[in-house]
């Protein structure tokens, strides 16, 4: 079995009559960078809140460290960072004085955590600088500081890129990379822009209205988006030699269905067309696939909220 980090089971949390999250089954491995996506009121913040335990569960369960033990999940837990909605700062403090005082509520033993996760995040030469004239990145970055006081092994960032200009989001994007790269992070972040976690993450879970959609690697991710035409023809053999002779291209993949995936000439499908038809193949399919990032979620979300308006329905 692989090792990971975290695994839900059906997890499901309802509010009254309504479900804020609904059977959701997520896994987590070690040294992932697991992005979370979803509109605002999806469920991400829920999910992350059952997991750092400021909420409980209506049914399903949580797996922290391959263990769902309740006093072993209290034990995991103490292995986790994490910043749920806006990091709690003291404003009238110093980046120094804010970890002092969590380092005391968490009862970490001595002061020399403090510089090293000031030095980690980038904010050892704050000096007396009081929090409130932090300008918001730093602030971000000074709360996954107290994320990290504790040196974990896991931490769950919680849209932590709201409100933040473009320089901001790249300063906090290459931290979180450092921070998997260095010292073996597993991390869990939740975005409702998929643009910004595709430079990050190596794992995305897309969840709408509770539910889980999608489950996908980062590779898998760019081969969906990737545009490329797909070609079908009655000789496959040939047909790849012709890519390569006629077209000169080897950016193409044959897939376990006989599919041609062909990712250069995507604008020239009269130019493929002509090369595959002189060369006597037959051609069964030909179609121009992929979407931006963006459009690809618009429609996953959109498939599903198409399938819901029948629930229920006699057709």
């Amino acid at each position: 079995m692989s090792d990971y980090i975290l695994r839900t089971n059906n997890l499901s949390k309802k509010y009254k009559h309504d479900f804020a999250i609904q059977n959701i089954n997520v896994t987590i491995k070690k040294g992932e960078i697991y992005g979370f996506i979803g509109q605002n009121g999806a469920g991400k913040s829920t999910m992350l809140r059952l997991v750092t335990g400021l909420t409980f569960p209506t049914s399903g369960s949580i797996e922290l460290f391959q263990s769902d033990n309740v006093k072993d999940f209290t034990d995991a837990q103490k292995r986790m960072g994490a910043i749920i909605e806006n990091p709690a700062l003291f404003l009238h403090m110093t980046a120094y004085e804010n970890l002092e005082v969590h380092r005391l509520q968490k009862g970490i033993p001595g002061k020399d955590c403090i510089e090293q996760t000031l030095e980690l995040v980038g904010l050892s030469d704050t000096g007396k600088k009081k929090t409130k004239n932090f300008s918001l990145g730093m602030k971000q970055r000074l709360g996954i500081a107290i994320a990290l006081l504790s040196d974990p092994e896991f931490i769950i960032l919680d849209e932590p890129t709201n409100g933040l200009d473009p320089i901001g989001i790249v300063e906090l994007r290459e931290l979180i990379k450092k921070l998997n790269r260095e010292k073996g992070l597993t991390v869990l972040i939740s975005s409702h822009i998929l643009s910004e976690l595709h430079q990050l993450a190596t794992k995305f879970g897309i969840i709408h209205k509770g539910k889980l959609l999608e489950e996908l690697s980062s590779k898998e991710l760019d081969e969906k988006c990737r545009r490329h035409l797909q070609i079908k023809v009655d000789d496959l053999p040939k047909g790849a030699t012709v890519l390569e002779r006629n077209l000169f291209t080897t950016d193409f993949e044959v897939m376990e269905d006989g599919m041609i995936k062909l990712y250069s000439h995507f604008e020239d499908v009269r130019k493929v067309s002509r090369a595959l038809t002189n060369n006597g193949l037959v051609i069964e399919h030909l179609s121009q696939r992929g979407d931006s990032l963006e459009s690809y979620f618009s429609k996953l979300v959109g498939g599903a909220e198409h399938e819901e308006s029948y629930e229920g329905r006699s057709i």
